[in-house]
């Protein structure tokens, strides 16, 4: 690895072509007192504990340091003299100046000199996970207003490259801060590098700022072995400006750092955002077509629309009825990914019950199964598992990355010109480059001695993990777009409390990348298509609905006769499949969306394209929904009638729902076909089974409570409303949202 001269403000590093115009490196004493006096002559100091600065075991200074007297020579070779002392430094640095673009002050602008020490102590104690990582960098808007601080006296909201506050008239204000994050390939650890005030900036200079960063991070002894940005005009520009070369026909995915040197990184564009580029090609060309094969956008449009259909079919000579009809519904969840292997088995089954809207979808399968496992690869998930870059499964992945380039470049539009060559081309060429970035790698690190290989982690080249931080900090904000002191004062809280310890790795199977950006996430749903075509009317129920009366007339003896479930299991059901239905509308997770309705299990089982079995016109529930449902029933009937308590109060719901945690304790697990997804990385008391259960008891509490608001014998009403959680994306809120397959 190439090692830098250790002298603040000297940029000499141990290469070749130093070596070459005459620079020479030496390394830091063995023998402890001439060891102190390099310390006290290079005069760092550590900006933490403010003592003098440790060297490392591979810190090193360069003959530019030292006086000619200091070198003895031997013909054309020189070697420094034994108790020779540095004593030749930039005199700003002398003066206990600081760096520039290197902040000691955590909340202020550029480079994070703690969080280095911290990654530098790691590197020290032999801490391998740590040696490699990814840098991420990604740009947040911010709101051009100037402001007093008082603590330290002056006007904020001004540009900051990490060298100070402009401090004039003329000043610009900044609209947007850049931020870097260095994360862990080997281990899931993530480090905020530090962040930039900036009014306008270019690919240049972003190009600027991760070669700063690189040069920083192998300061402290780490590797970086990858760079990923938005996949956008600012992020090609800083892909061309580094040295990437985004060409179909001869493809340079990485770049040397330093330049000229043997030190290659390499490249990659953000996955979801290259998602959103395809997905908004594919709806301008409306038609795409490849090798004989074409995708037509209006298949999945179609699919988004479906809403909820009756279908018919032959019932099997098993059942005893052959010959005859029966019937079942199509659900749509809207929550499914577009690119997705679920949306590929719905327009397939669809095609086979002969709607003719799915006619001739083949094509639009095929393209949406290739997208799928495109996915999969880069987010180490599915067939390919969390170690996509081991040699076992890198033959099926080669074969794959070769069918998507086959398909990519082959591509047409209706008129028979090339898209790899049209205005919409970045998402394809994105793709291209992110695979060959991802074989390179494959070559160059996974078989090296030394790399741990069998802990790479494909999660770590997109912009996740600095989205998951973003994300955080826009809830800390309570803004999308804050001003400069807010942004500086929550990334300093959010720093504070940054630690660099490994946190849980996400699950290939369960665990969702879109976790990250709930936004991101949700154009590229069904849902979001639907919404542009097809705006989605509020939902009601029927005034005719013929279980209503049992269970939901209050203060009458014959209601009360009524309510009891041993009689009225049917009417139980029904609401309990209202219930679902509620829930489901807003519900972000393809897996607990699942769960909430009773499946056919011998019928073909997509991922998007639910079997709902329907009684009255109502879904049936799955057996959870109606157990929590009816111990909620049971609740109500033995607490809702205590005297002296005001029904309308939220302390008195609360009451109810604790009691019926209390009865549903020590009873057999709800959701069983989910326990691996509920409980996945999250803690009990916040997780997706808890927050299922409590959803379900708190709507069906709400509708037995408040009659007149949701149901009515006279008149129809509108759709009980969802509280917004603050949990963990289940719901759809200012954190996120959550999808599994």
């Amino acid at each position: 690895m190439t090692r830098s001269c250790s002298a603040l403000g000297c940029t000499a590093r141990d290469t070749g072509r130093s070596r070459e115009r005459g620079i020479s490196f030496h390394q830091f004493p063995v023998d402890a007192a001439q060891r102190r006096e390099w310390i006290r002559a290079v005069n760092r100091v550590d900006p933490r504990s403010r003592r003098a600065w440790r060297p490392g075991p591979g810190a090193i200074l360069c003959s530019r340091h030292f006086a000619e007297g200091d070198f003895e020579r031997y013909g054309l070779r020189r070697k420094l003299r034994r108790g020779a002392v540095p004593s030749r430094f930039l005199p700003s640095v002398r003066a206990g100046a600081v760096f520039s673009w290197l902040s000691n002050n955590e909340a202020a602008a550029g480079f994070s000199s703690d969080i280095f020490l911290q990654l530098q102590e790691k590197v020290e104690r032999g801490d391998q996970a740590c040696r490699y990582c990814a840098v991420l960098v990604q740009d947040v808007s911010l709101q051009k207003q100037q402001e007093w601080d008082p603590q330290s006296k002056q006007l904020t909201g001004f540009v900051d490259l990490g060298a100070g506050i402009l401090d004039a008239d003329e000043a610009p204000l900044a609209s947007e801060a850049i931020i870097l994050m260095a994360v862990g390939i080997s281990s899931p650890w993530t480090a905020p590098l530090g962040y930039f005030l900036v009014n306008s900036t270019s690919g240049n200079f972003l190009a600027q700022l991760l070669r700063q960063a690189i040069h920083k991070l192998n300061n402290v002894g780490m590797m970086v072995l990858a760079v990923t940005s938005g996949a956008s005009a600012r992020g090609a520009e800083t892909a061309r400006a580094l040295g990437i070369r985004i060409d179909p026909k001869r493809i340079q995915c990485t770049f040397q750092h330093p330049p000229g040197s043997a030190h290659s990184i390499a490249y990659f564009f953000d996955v979801c955002h290259t998602l959103l580029l395809i997905r908004n090609a594919l709806q301008c060309f409306h038609k795409v077509e490849w090798l004989g094969d074409i995708m037509w956008w209006q298949h999945v449009v179609e699919l988004a629309a479906l809403g909820e259909q009756r279908v018919l079919e032959l019932c099997s000579p098993e059942s005893g009825r052959a010959g005859s009809k029966g019937s079942y519904h199509l659900k749509v969840n809207l929550a499914t990914l577009l690119f997705s292997e679920g949306v590929a088995e719905a327009l397939e089954h669809l095609q086979k019950l002969g709607l003719t809207s799915f006619q001739n979808c083949s094509g639009t399968v095929k393209f949406v199964r290739l997208m799928s496992s495109l996915c999969d690869v880069f987010y180490g998930r599915g067939p390919y598992g969390k170690e996509s870059l081991l040699a076992g499964n890198f033959t099926k992945i080669s074969n794959l990355f070769d069918e998507a380039r086959s398909c990519f470049i082959n591509l047409k539009d209706s008129v028979g010109r090339y898209i790899i060559k049209s205005k919409r081309k970045l998402g394809f060429l994105s793709f291209l480059l992110n695979t060959e970035s991802l074989k390179w790698l494959s070559s160059n690190h996974t078989c090296q001695k030394g790399t741990p290989s069998h802990h790479l982690h494909t999660h770590a080249f997109s912009l996740d993990p600095l989205e998951q931080f973003l994300r955080a900090l826009h809830q800390a904000c309570g803004s999308s777009s804050p001003t400069c002191a807010v942004f500086q004062a929550t990334y300093h809280k959010l720093l504070a409390s940054c630690s660099l310890a490994p946190s849980s790795p996400p699950s290939s199977g369960n665990a969702s990348p879109w976790n990250a950006s709930p936004s991101q996430r949700r154009a590229l749903t069904l849902g979001s298509i639907r919404a542009q075509y097809q705006p989605a009317p509020g939902k009601t129920l029927a005034p005719d609905y013929p279980y209503s009366a049992g269970l939901l007339l209050p203060s009458s003896a014959l209601s009360n006769a009524l309510t009891d479930l041993s009689l009225h299991m049917q009417s139980l059901t029904c609401t309990a499949g209202w219930v679902a239905e509620q829930l489901a509308v807003d519900l972000q997770c393809e897996a607990c969306f699942a769960s909430l309705f009773e499946v056919d299990e011998n019928r073909l089982r997509c991922r998007s394209v639910l079997h709902i079995k329907k009684l009255g016109g109502m879904s049936l529930p799955s057996a959870s929904v109606h157990h929590i449902t009816s111990i909620s029933e049971q609740v109500l009937n033995r607490y809702g009638r205590v005297g002296g308590a005001n029904k309308n109060t939220k302390l008195w719901h609360l009451c109810l729902e604790h009691k019926v945690f209390q009865e549903l304790l020590g009873e057999s697990p709800l959701f069983p076909t989910l326990t691996n997804h509920l409980f996945e990385g999250k803690l009990s008391i916040n997780n997706h089974y808890t927050i299922l259960v409590k959803e379900i008891t708190r709507c069906y509490l709400n509708i037995r409570t408040h009659l007149t608001e949701h149901l009515n014998l006279k008149y129809s009403c509108g759709r009980h409303k969802l509280k917004r959680l603050k949990g963990k994306y289940l719901f759809p809120s200012p954190q996120g949202s959550c999808q599994s397959s």
